[in-house]
């Protein structure tokens, strides 16, 4: 289908460069109440184009707002309307031959065009039946009705003012309906549609307060990307204990690259959603994502195979399937390549590598734990909003990171729990963590993010089997295996941090298993 747009001085494209690239503006840390303000003249299209635009938005998803005739009493636009404007991500704005007869109109034009410059939103214009030129030089059957309306009265200003917006909306890139599939009205709409869902979707996810080692990390993902071809369906598998920055690697994956697809979705706590709603909901959901519509139900897995196949085969989709922890749940949402489009991309995030072994060596990514700068760094944000502790806190800070064992969880945990705090309440949590260390019992704080990850539920098995079993010769066979497996890890050794950041420890002349050791070392249980 040939769609021509009506060429102008700005172009949406500019916003997505800039968001891509990170640029801050004020219209990606707004938080809109609709994505689409429909500014319209009723008597003209509501019963036609402009009902079945607002029809078809509604289908895919997009929230909003339409008038009523209620709110348009008097010569000026109601309060509820300029903020539903405000509030807006999106403005369309359908000009059809009696749009410039109605002074409600012409103050949402206004309102509009001041939304646009102040907020940086997005306008839209669709010239219905009516010639863009008209619009902007106020000719035409266009102009007759803004000639009627100016014999009415109001101030010249005012006039002035509604000139100036039809000029400059006119010179925006929109559609003109009269040269779009020869005049084909619904592909016309759904050339809108498939425009305003790209702008929806480009607001990039919230990925981290302080993204502390992310750089290099999201580095080694793209040379992963690089070494497929762009038109083969590619998938990468991103592994780690929990706690260590799947999730946050895999959020920042996708903020960089999800523009460059028809469209993108990223599930996240699969794991958990499958637990408490079940597999079918988890596929609805993949299936609203990227298709944009609401109006289905899936009735079984079976059906959501079938129904993802047949869907997706001919789109190009990025897909986030965020902590997966068992191999039907790959199976139901992407067990095979050939069910998404040419250049689709899949990443899987998981804390069981097994689950990554029907991906090639270059499509498995290994999370790596933060070196001791870095997590220094993370640990200090989020404990004195400053990459560097004052020097009073430097050796309590260096103690509370090395029981963290590098994780970024923890580091945020504790990190958080303590900002604000006097020096002596730091020593007095230090303390804490030592006592807890030297007993290898984890730290309150500690406990619930092993808890969160997962990790505790291992530490509570053990002990139950510990406890359960009447035969010591179980307990010293489990003690040594453990023992004889971690003195064997090849942990990386650094110049800058402690020289007893391991697993195992000596103390008064005994071997112990530490929880801050035990979390890195369940790494490599956990990933192999």
């Amino acid at each position: 289908m040939n769609i021509q747009l009506v060429e102008g001085e700005s172009s949406t494209s500019s916003m997505n460069i800039q968001l891509v690239e990170g640029e801050s503006s004020t219209s990606s840390q707004t938080q809109w109440s609709y994505d689409v303000f429909l500014s319209f003249r009723g008597e003209d299209t509501r019963n036609n184009f402009t009902g079945h635009l607002y029809t078809r938005l509604c289908q895919v998803g997009v929230n909003t707002f339409i008038d009523d005739e209620e709110l348009r009493k008097g010569d000026v636009i109601s309060t509820k309307l300029e903020k539903a404007i405000e509030d807006s991500r999106i403005s369309i704005i359908v000009f059809s031959k009696s749009y410039a007869s109605s002074s409600w109109c012409l103050d949402e034009l206004v309102k509009i065009l001041e939304c646009k410059e102040q907020l940086k939103q997005t306008v839209l214009p669709i010239f219905y039946d009516v010639d863009p030129s008209h619009v902007r030089k106020q000719t035409g059957e266009f102009g007759k009705a803004f000639v009627m309306l100016k014999e009415r009265s109001f101030t010249d200003e005012r006039v002035e003012k509604w000139r100036a917006a039809l000029t400059e909306a006119a010179k925006l890139s929109g559609w003109d309906s009269q040269h779009v599939a020869g005049g084909h009205e619904s592909k016309c709409i759904e050339s809108i549609i498939k425009q305003v869902l790209q702008e929806v979707n480009q607001t990039p996810l919230d990925v981290a307060s302080y993204p502390v080692g992310l750089d290099s990390r999201i580095e080694h993902i793209e040379l992963l990307l690089q070494s497929g071809c762009e038109d083969e369906v590619r998938m990468v598998g991103i592994y780690g204990v929990g706690g260590i920055g799947k999730t946050t690697l895999a959020k920042a994956v996708f903020n960089r690259l999800f523009q460059q697809f028809d469209s993108s979705c990223f599930l996240s706590d699969i794991g958990s959603k499958v637990e408490e709603l079940g597999l079918v909901k988890v596929q609805e959901k993949l299936l609203h994502q990227i298709l944009k519509r609401m109006d289905f139900e899936v009735g079984s897995v079976a059906e959501g195979v079938n129904l993802i196949k047949a869907r997706l085969g001919s789109k190009k989709v990025l897909i986030v399937l965020d902590d997966v922890d068992h191999k039907s749940q790959l199976e139901s949402l992407a067990r095979e390549r050939s069910w998404f489009g040419s250049g689709s991309l899949i990443i899987i995030t998981t804390r069981n590598k097994q689950l990554l072994s029907g991906l090639g060596a270059n499509e498995r990514y290994e999370t790596k734990i933060l070196n001791y700068n870095e997590a220094m760094q993370l640990f200090s944000w989020h404990a004195f909003q400053t990459p560097f502790p004052p020097h009073d806190y430097v050796n309590l800070a260096q103690d509370i990171i090395e029981y963290s064992g590098g994780l970024p969880l923890a580091l945020v945990t504790l990190g958080s729990r303590l900002q604000g705090r006097s020096i002596e309440e730091w020593r007095y949590e230090a303390n804490k963590l030592r006592g807890a260390q030297e007993r290898a019992i984890p730290h309150l704080d500690i406990q619930k993010t092993l808890d969160t990850i997962g990790l505790i539920v291992i530490l509570k098995t053990v002990v139950s089997l510990i406890l359960m079993s009447v035969v010591y010769f179980f307990f010293f066979r489990s003690f040594s295996f453990v023992s004889s497996s971690t003195r064997s890890m090849d942990f990386p050794q650094r110049q800058s941090q402690p020289s007893n950041w391991g697993f195992v420890r000596t103390l008064n002349g005994q071997t112990v298993t530490e929880p801050r050791f035990l979390l890195r070392g369940l790494k490599s249980i956990y990933t192999n």
